[in-house]
């Protein structure tokens, strides 16, 4: 994921995201295809504005501490508050209107966890009794595994040693006797282990795409609010620090 402000020199322009090309149907369609997170970043760019990849240079800073660190274009849109769904940039605001941000922030946040946390709760409250039936049954099978292998491989290791010297064939007889007995039973435990792990898995993988989708939505209304708050404050004028003015 880049970092806030990212933008491209390509053929002598300085290409970079604003709110005017996301509220384009391109745009629109580039959101839902790319994610919130990342539509601001290189590769929402080079889509865009259809830059070839290995064209053009990658630029990005995220040092708001002067203008200086941003093309003139750059600074202007930031200056109209053009950037409501591609980040925030604190440095720019003054102390007042800095704290009334972060008051609106911790509120969203405060709005997201009531919602994400519940659903992880429900999702380790799904998962983890699925995990511990999935390792019962697999301990179980090793269990049964094991009584049969360990003493093949003991009868084994009883002939081998004293037979090495004189009579390699009976070691060899003996060692494919123990890997078929082993084979069997390593055969037998799969046969309990593998369906007992698809089904972990399978619950496990719905409890988390439920928990996904509902943190996601939650997420994506906390950046909305986040980064719309801070934008309100940003483009008036006072509210920006001198150097920003």
């Amino acid at each position: 994921m880049s970092n806030f402000i990212s933008w491209i020199e390509y053929k002598d322009e300085i290409l970079y995201m604003t709110d005017r090309d996301l509220e384009t149907s391109r745009g629109k369609k580039l959101s839902r295809d790319i994610g919130f997170e990342d539509i601001a970043g290189h590769g929402a760019i080079r889509s865009f504005f259809n830059i070839p990849d290995g064209k053009g240079t990658d630029r990005e800073s995220t040092d708001f501490s002067t203008p200086d660190n941003f093309p003139q274009d750059i600074v202007r849109d930031v200056k109209k508050g053009l950037f409501t769904r591609c980040g925030v940039a604190l440095q720019i605001l003054t102390p007042p209107a800095l704290a009334e941000y972060k008051e609106i922030e911790h509120s969203a946040w405060t709005k997201y966890k009531k919602i994400e946390q519940p659903a992880w709760a429900k999702y380790k409250e799904i998962e983890q009794p699925a995990s511990a039936e999935y390792k019962e049954i697999k301990q179980s099978a090793w269990a049964e595994y094991k009584e049969i292998e360990q003493p093949a491989r003991a009868k084994y290791k009883e002939i081998e040693k004293p037979a090495w010297a004189k009579y390699k064939g009976i070691k060899h007889s003996v060692w494919a006797n123990y890997k078929q007995i082993k084979y069997s039973a390593w055969a037998k435990y799969k046969e309990i282990e593998q369906p007992a792990w698809a089904e972990y898995k399978e619950i496990k993988q719905s409890a988390l795409a439920e928990y996904k989708e509902i943190k996601y939505s939650a997420w994506a209304k906390y950046k909305e609010i986040k980064y719309s708050a801070f934008w309100e404050l940003a483009k008036i004028k006072k509210n920006r620090v001198n150097i920003w003015q």
